[in-house]
Order: C-alpha cells, then sequence, then structure tokens
C-alpha cells in the first residue's frame, strides 16, 4: 500500500472517530399511590439496557435521531418503540453532551414529559421496561440519574408558575386531587384553605355543575380553561414561590 493511501485510511478512520451522533431520551413522569399511603409520588419507566455500554442497567427510554425526522418526532417515535406510551404532554428539556457521557461522542436532546396514572397501565406488561420512584432511583447508564435529577428541579420550579399538574389529572378533578399533584410534586403538604383560595382567585380554572360523590360530602368538579397553555402563569405563583404550607 502507498503512503497516500495509507495517509488517507488513517485519515478516514480519524474523521469516524470524530462523528457526533444525536440521541433522543425521554424523562416521563408520572404519580402512584401505594397501598395504604394517604398521598402519591412522582414515578417514571426506566428500560434496562440489553447490550453494552452498561448492560443490565437501567436507563432512560430512548434512541438515535433519524436524518429525516425532527426532534418531537423522534422524542415520540422512541418513546412508543421501548415502552409504548404516549404522553399528553411533551416538551424538550435540556440538551447533555459531556465528552466523557458515552465511550463515543454522543450529544443528548432530553424531553420530559408526563403521563396520568391511567395512562400507565399499557406498559407494566412490557418486556424491560419498569417503574421507578423518581426520589430514589438506582445508579442508572450513563449520566441518566443527572438528567432525572434536572428534570425533577424542572418540574418542582415549573409546577409554581403554570398550570403544568393538569398532564397528571383527568379533565375534571376536585381540588383535593389537584392539591394531591402540587404536594407529590412538591413533597410537602399545603394547607387545604390556601390553596382553596388560590385556586379559586387564579381565573384559571373553570367549575363545572358536576360533583365526586363517595364517603365524604360531594365535592365539585373543575376543569381547566384551555384557553390558557401549559406554560403560562398558573394558579399558585404566588402560593408556591412563597413556600405556604
Amino acid at each position: 500500500m502507498t503512503r497516500t493511501a495509507t495517509a488517507s485510511l488513517a485519515s478516514a478512520a480519524s474523521a469516524a472517530e470524530d462523528v457526533t451522533r444525536v440521541a433522543v431520551s425521554t424523562v416521563i413522569f408520572s404519580l402512584r399511590r401505594d397501598p395504604g399511603s394517604d398521598c402519591s409520588t412522582v414515578v417514571l419507566p426506566l428500560v434496562r439496557r440489553t447490550r453494552d455500554p452498561h448492560e443490565g442497567l437501567w436507563a432512560l427510554p430512548g434512541g438515535w435521531l433519524d436524518i429525516a425526522e425532527s426532534l418531537d418526532a423522534a422524542a415520540s417515535r422512541t418513546l412508543g418503540e421501548t415502552t409504548g406510551l404516549a404522553p399528553s404532554y411533551l416538551e424538550q428539556l435540556y440538551a447533555f453532551g459531556a465528552v466523557d457521557r458515552s465511550p463515543t461522542r454522543v450529544v443528548s436532546i432530553v424531553y420530559w414529559a408526563l403521563l396520568r396514572p391511567d395512562e400507565v397501565e399499557g406498559s407494566k406488561d412490557l418486556e424491560n421496561v419498569e417503574w421507578f420512584d423518581a426520589a430514589s432511583l438506582p445508579r442508572l447508564a450513563f449520566d441518566h440519574n443527572e438528567i432525572v435529577e434536572y428534570a425533577l428541579w424542572r418540574l418542582r420550579n415549573k409546577v409554581g408558575y403554570s398550570r403544568i399538574a393538569h398532564g397528571l389529572l383527568a379533565d375534571e378533578f376536585t381540588l383535593a386531587e389537584l392539591r394531591e399533584v402540587y404536594e407529590s410534586i412538591l413533597g410537602r403538604r399545603l394547607d387545604p384553605a390556601n390553596f382553596r383560595r388560590q385556586v379559586e382567585g387564579s381565573g384559571t380554572l373553570l367549575p363545572t355543575d358536576r360533583f365526586r360523590t363517595g364517603s365524604h360530602r360531594p365535592a365539585r368538579l373543575y376543569r381547566y380553561n384551555r384557553d390558557v397553555e401549559l406554560a403560562d402563569l398558573g394558579p399558585l405563583a404566588g402560593f408556591v414561590r412563597k413556600g405556604s404550607s
């Protein structure tokens, strides 16, 4: 082989090593109430890796970005392929691209999603998929522990200035159910009377003529004003920022 050919092969090999691949991953949050508990916890699904690197460890659902698809489409596709889930809320979170986060150069565009508890059922029987308490995860593959930690921080902050909780609720809900979502995300109890005053004075909720009946007195059902987007100022902006409990 000539010196020129050898140099060309070396150059091609070097160029191949310099290729940066783009992946898309998603942190999916939902709520779960364990038997005997009076409150819910924030949970998320993980996928067990079946090959190296990190074979056997749990990881966020995701996959490679196809050259012909948008980031949003890739997030939806990889979620469907790995978990069978279709979240009601999906938003781009952050780009993670530390040089040493993977054996090869990989930049991950991470999304975060919200899923109502009743929408979780379809993923429970899938092989290599399991739901975990978001606050007490095992060691995950790559930098996925740090990614989940950042997503949780984002969720807890965003719940204070948006109606993000809607992504974890049915279309109609009681104020007690709404308060439970906030308490689960924030990890602390909220005063029911203060919560009711903040919510009813916000103008973002619409009362319905329907009530939920049970062992207690009937509770009125509410729905969100759909003219207000998920990211707009929400009913508890002042309440959460002041740290009321």
